[in-house]
């Protein structure tokens, strides 16, 4: 049967994973973001914002829409507008689809704030590790557990099956993404490179010590992949992790020797890239003048804020991907080479200089 998907967010992190997933499975792929600025081959780019139902359900028109991954959200000055926006968001998309297609299955993506809590209350009462998708949710307003309601609820009225992804932070290839820790640490790395600066560890003693984990974009790409299309996993929400563990104190080594600098002393407490990144694009411009970069700004390739945000917190963050196992999802992959790949991937479009 002929499966055509559309991709929501098809330009971000998540998204465009996905989309390229899809493409190399056979899949008939469109992909909607609200400006089309990466062109992803074999994917039919439309354009359309989430926020107006018109809009989402022109680009759908006579597309019959088998089965959507949503991977995309938009950050509001408090969790209540949040919830409002974000819900709005996917009520819509689901909606038009309703109206222009027979959905047979959605996929949602949302995070580890799921068990964290939003920023205004993060991590005040999280959830106790390794997380597990049987917790329950936590005493807070959560724009995830919102658009958790609004899928189930448009599941049970149009009859299409779902499966909800809560990837810890993501690794990938994605140029000017909000939530892009491996490019940030990227660019971080060939400043310090190219000034002498410390490659210091940011974040907290913590996530220094303690152990975490993240999620490769490929990794939940496929995982999505295998939700979407495996009886077993309809209705269900799964955890979405490389299914390695590792301390900071370990990974900090691994980054700076791909990225080919010397990794500095730990000082025993936070150093925020925020405040210490004030003049990056002034560097990085020289650097693009150097090596002949791709001419970005080091602020559209970084999110100083977001990685100090992951690298901040004051807990361990070590989600259980059992409930995957027991489903039939046995793909791992190894977190050093989530960084690595990265890194040569970014040489080889030159984002960053060669070493």
């Amino acid at each position: 049967m002929e499966r055509t998907a559309l991709v929501v967010g098809v330009t971000g992190i998540v998204g465009s994973s996905i989309a390229r997933t899809l493409v190399a499975d056979g899949w008939n792929v469109v992909g909607l973001s609200r400006r089309p600025t990466v062109t992803i081959a074999g994917v039919t780019h439309v354009a359309a914002d989430a926020l107006d139902l018109a809009s989402l359900e022109a680009a759908m028109a006579d597309r019959n829409i088998t089965h959507l991954f949503f991977a995309t959200w938009s950050m509001q000055p408090t969790e209540a507008e949040n919830c409002v926006i974000n819900g709005a968001m996917l009520r819509n998309t689901l909606e038009a689809a309703k109206r222009t297609s027979r959905l047979q299955h959605v996929v949602l993506i949302t995070g580890l704030k799921h068990y964290l809590g939003p920023f205004e209350s993060y991590a005040k009462k999280p959830a106790d590790t390794p997380f597990r998708e049987s917790q329950a949710r936590l005493p807070f307003q959560n724009f995830y557990y919102d658009q958790e309601d609004i899928l189930f609820a448009a599941a049970a009225d149009q009859g299409f099956t779902w499966s909800v992804h809560r990837p810890s932070t993501v690794i990938g290839y994605a140029l000017g993404n909000v939530m892009n820790m491996g490019v940030t640490l990227a660019v971080y790395g060939s400043i310090c490179r190219a000034t002498g600066q410390p490659f210091v560890f940011p974040g907290s003693p913590e996530q220094y010590n303690s152990l975490t984990d993240v999620t490769d974009s490929r990794l939940l790409a496929r995982h999505a992949l295998w939700s979407a299309t495996d009886p077993a996993a309809a209705n269900e929400a799964f955890n979405s992790v490389n299914g390695d563990v590792f301390r900071w104190r370990q990974m900090w080594l691994t980054v700076a020797d791909a990225l080919g600098v010397e990794a500095a002393e730990y000082p025993g407490h936070p150093t925020p890239l925020e405040g210490r990144m004030g003049d990056a694009d002034e560097v990085w411009a020289q650097l693009v003048s150097r090596y002949g970069l791709v001419d970005y700004r080091a602020t559209d390739l970084a999110s100083w804020w977001h990685t100090d945000a992951d690298l901040g917190r004051q807990l361990e963050t070590v989600a259980d991907m059992t409930k995957s196992r027991a489903f039939g999802f046995l793909e791992y992959q190894d977190s050093r080479q989530s960084f690595t790949d990265l890194f040569d991937q970014l040489r080889s479009e030159k984002i960053i200089p060669t070493l």
